[in-house]
């Protein structure tokens, strides 16, 4: 079985990642995509997040009605901050028979090379990319021997930081969440 792995904080998860995710199984020769929440981010030291099972919980909400959609909690009991190879190599010890790619923006091929041992995941890995380049910027330059854009990927500009800041100033969110997610939210007091 073949299954896309997105990562992220999902804090909280919004319309972009839900749409982008189905579309990239959809149109891709991906089986499944897994939502790996991510407790901590390596590049994102400062962030201030919710609680690693609401954002789960959000994410179970927002995928509750779509079968090749699942979440994943295989980071939560890694030491923090975890690397996407760590991460990579504990699933293929737990599902030997599952082919693992990853999913990301655009904007992070760029920084690619940054990732902990990055070399070792594109020679390995398949890496589907969905566009997400803001006007002015350029694609960036890696070998594209294994990254696959995904055809007529919708560009999604919503960000879950801007939902947070809409909500704390008393905004309506309700198109940018999944329906679930913005009764959740709107029933606990979260990002307020």
């Amino acid at each position: 079985m073949k299954i896309g792995l997105f990562f992220g904080t999902f804090n909280p998860i919004h319309q972009g990642h839900l749409i982008l995710a189905h579309h990239i199984q959809q149109y891709s020769s991906l089986d499944q995509v897994w939502f790996v929440v991510t407790p901590r981010s390596p590049f994102k030291k400062n962030e201030k997040l919710t609680d690693d099972y609401t954002r789960l919980n959000m994410v179970e909400l927002a995928i509750g009605n779509y079968p090749n959609l699942f979440s994943s909690t295989i980071e939560f009991g890694l030491k923090q901050p975890n690397y996407t190879v760590t991460t990579l190599a504990i699933l293929r010890e737990k599902y030997p028979h599952h082919e693992f790619s990853l999913i990301m923006g655009e904007d992070n091929l760029g920084g690619l090379h940054k990732w902990r041992n990055s070399e070792f995941l594109v020679s390995e890995y398949d890496i589907w990319v969905y566009p997400r380049l803001h006007p002015g910027s350029k694609t960036p330059q890696v070998d594209m021997q294994r990254i696959f854009r995904v055809e007529n990927a919708p560009v999604i500009e919503i960000s879950s930081t801007f939902i947070r800041q809409a909500i704390a100033e008393k905004k309506n969110v309700r198109p940018l969440l999944p329906p679930e997610v913005f009764h959740f939210i709107d029933g606990s007091n979260l990002y307020q």
